[in-house]
């Protein structure tokens, strides 16, 4: 990391920049979330492991084309079990561990690697909450409950057709609301994402929330789409109803921590609506970085862990 300036100041600024990169990298593969404490962030203290590298699901409105290079090439992490193993020995057995934020644990590679069935058993001291948008994920569904863990599947539309267009590398949202309501069977406790919601693209969510309730979703989590150039640059090459959604960004819109929120107002009326009609069905609700009151009981779904 350079030094921006000269004398004893610079000094400080080597030894706090070394300071930040022996924290980051003192883990290998299990890392602190949200390290920089995002003001929008809402998320209890937590852990963040992704067994993989990028992810084959390939959304349009991925954040993560923004930091990872050639992010829709998965690749599984070298020696992630040994790496596990050893950053376990970090973190106190209470530490909740989020899999994954970003590259999706049960992406197909899974299929091949099944890397997921022999870190469950590894983390069973501790709390997990698996976050995935893939019904591969019911194949674990024993070791699952027998670590406690909770799972949230994103589910972003009900449309198969829209979906294949927004995620094109995902399972159709039928598949995963099958999931959902296998996991509910085999006594897991499961919340769902519905996000993020793209204006005029897939607002209207109430059937969606309607089958969540049936099949036994505890809480669902929502949240409005917070656009970079990478993740804009792929849906307005394909959706026209862009051309609208641009003057609600570009015009009225909010840059918050390197991405482009909608205006205040209109992220709360959308999300309103979809809490509204979440506890009309008789589940909890929260969202996320929206910088809305609506965190209860957990914004991530981590408080129906069973432990």
């Amino acid at each position: 990391m350079l030094a921006i300036c000269k004398g004893k100041s610079q000094v400080l600024f080597v030894s706090v920049s070394n300071f930040y990169i022996k924290f980051l990298y003192s883990y290998l593969v299990i890392r602190p979330f949200d390290p920089w404490k995002s003001k929008m962030c809402t998320c209890p203290p937590k852990f963040s492991l992704s067994p993989y590298t990028g992810c084959a699901h390939s959304c349009l409105y991925c954040y993560i084309t923004s930091y990872i290079p050639d992010a829709f090439r998965p690749r599984l992490k070298r020696d992630v079990i040994n790496h596990v193993k050893k950053d376990l020995r970090k973190i106190p057995s209470t530490s909740l561990i989020s899999i994954a934020n970003s590259s999706d644990p049960y992406q197909p590679l899974e299929l091949k690697h099944q890397i997921m069935k022999r870190l469950l058993p590894i983390l069973k001291k501790h709390r997990v909450l698996i976050i995935t948008k893939s019904d591969i994920v019911k194949r674990d569904s024993s070791l699952l409950k027998e670590i406690g863990a909770s799972v949230s599947i994103t589910i972003t539309t009900d449309d198969d057709d829209l979906a294949k267009v927004l995620e094109p590398g995902a399972p159709p949202p039928r598949k995963r609301i099958k999931a959902l309501k296998r996991l509910v069977d085999k006594g897991i406790r499961v919340s769902a994402r519905v996000d993020p919601i793209i204006p005029f693209l897939n607002e209207d969510v109430n059937h969606l929330i309607e089958e969540l309730s049936v099949v036994g979703v505890s809480h669902v989590i929502s949240s409005t789409y917070k656009l970079r150039y990478d993740s804009w640059n792929r849906l307005k090459a394909v959706f026209p109803e862009c051309e609208r959604m641009s003057t609600l960004y570009f015009k009225g819109g909010e840059w918050i921590g390197g991405s482009l929120y909608l205006p205040a107002e209109i992220r709360r009326k959308i999300l309103l609506k979809i809490k509204q009609y979440a506890e009309e069905k008789g589940m909890t609700f929260s969202c996320c970085r929206e910088g809305l009151p609506w965190t209860s009981p957990s914004c991530d779904g981590s408080h129906l862990i069973e432990k």
